[in-house]
């Protein structure tokens, strides 16, 4: 990096500023500034040890009582669950589907008492607030006229009381075609009305320009106006787990007609918190109390794919969801969420029930689809095959 500059002042303090972060962190791997250009260069408060991954990722190991969270209104005085009052589990996976790969965890582990975050770039997710609620499927034919950039195609149940709900869905890697544009798959667990919406929720996500799969949670309590926000990026999620950094890259992915990888979500209440499960490993819990509506139980659960359609010159955005591929070609061709449950409370006891029938939606079927499994896979329960490869012939606008 060269600096034409006379100024011998500007010159010493940008050296004083260089020289204190290099010495003054934990990052061990010798990388230069320039090459962190992009993240965001200040270590977090509470930072005990920092770790760069092999994509170039870095994450600060922080003290557990230290971490965002707490630096919410609501929760100044909050005390810290370490795990729920009983454990209902996580989504039990076969043995080769145990784990979840990150690759920073090549280069060291955080240590117990600290939470692994990593330094989110700048505007890494442009349209984190202020974007739009899954329309309800009695306004299908209106969704189609307006000006929601938000596509979806879901399935989901309503109108009950749920106290959570879980699935297995496969990952992949969809190709994200211009600058705003997004794509994931997730489960949202809702109450509350529309306009007011609180919701958590997990699943993978793939941003323009990055173009990785990442893990991700989100939460808003005001209908994505102003309260909430991804991962940690702002107070609210109160995370106990030292091994899993919410928005670190997912390896590895699935690949059309070849070997499917999984990852199972689990979002369930206990108390007043709702507990986040990936695989059968407990991240931690939104507290209720940063609630309105989710301060009780859910309303709606939804499972599926969203993309963010930029409309690149005039028309739709080829950006797929899924695996790029539409619903109907099923299995290992489509993107899909298997073994689909919701958590009920029967005279005090909470278990988990099968969905037995679901209410697909798509915004614009010709883009990205969605097919409710009538066949019965081995070991796949309640399933649907959902996605798309966006813009074509059919869909233009």
């Amino acid at each position: 990096m060269a600096y034409v500059n006379n100024n011998k002042l500007e010159c010493l303090l940008f050296f004083l500023f260089a020289s204190s972060y290099v010495l003054g962190d934990t990052f061990v791997c010798g990388r230069k500034i320039e090459n962190m250009k992009n993240n965001v260069l200040v270590k977090r408060k509470g930072t005990i040890k920092t770790i760069e991954g092999e994509d170039g990722d870095i994450i600060d190991c922080v003290d557990i009582y230290q971490q965002p969270a707490f630096d919410h209104p609501l929760l100044k005085n909050h005390t810290i669950q370490m795990k729920p009052s009983s454990i209902s589990g996580g989504v039990k996976m076969n043995s080769s589907q145990a784990e979840l790969i990150q690759d920073w965890h090549k280069n060291g582990q955080c240590p117990k008492g600290t939470i692994p975050i990593r330094r989110e770039q700048q505007d890494e997710h442009p349209h984190g607030r202020g974007v739009k609620w899954i329309p309800r499927r009695t306004q299908l034919n209106q969704s189609i006229n307006n000006d929601n950039h938000n596509e979806f195609a879901t399935v989901d149940i309503e109108g009950g009381t749920f106290y959570g709900g879980r699935a297995i869905l496969n990952v992949w890697n969809p190709v994200v075609y211009s600058n705003g544009d997004f794509s994931l798959a997730q489960i949202w667990v809702t109450a509350g009305p529309d306009k007011e919406v609180n919701t958590v929720e997990a699943g993978w996500k793939v941003d323009y320009p990055d173009r990785k799969t990442r893990l991700f949670i989100f939460w808003t309590g005001d209908g994505y106006k102003s309260k909430g926000c991804y991962n940690l990026e702002c107070p609210g999620f109160v995370q106990i787990n030292h091994k899993f950094a919410l928005g670190s890259p997912i390896k590895p992915v699935s690949r059309y007609s070849a070997q499917q990888f999984e990852i199972g979500i689990t979002i369930y209440k206990r108390k007043r918190n709702w507990w986040l499960h990936v695989q059968d490993q407990i991240l931690g819990y939104w507290p209720g109390s940063i609630f309105h509506y989710l301060a009780s139980t859910a309303t709606r659960i939804v499972w599926g794919g969203e993309v963010y359609n930029t409309n690149p010159n005039g028309h739709h955005t080829r950006t797929q969801m899924g695996s790029g591929h539409f619903g109907n070609e099923g299995y290992g061709k489509a993107s899909y969420f298997r073994n689909i449950e919701y958590m009920d409370n029967y005279s005090g006891k909470f278990i988990y029930v099968q969905v037995r029938s679901l209410h697909a939606y798509a915004t614009r079927p010709f883009c990205y689809n969605v097919e409710v499994a009538n066949n019965t896979v081995g070991g796949f329960g309640t399933h649907f095959y959902f996605g798309g490869p966006g813009y074509s012939t059919l869909c233009a606008v």
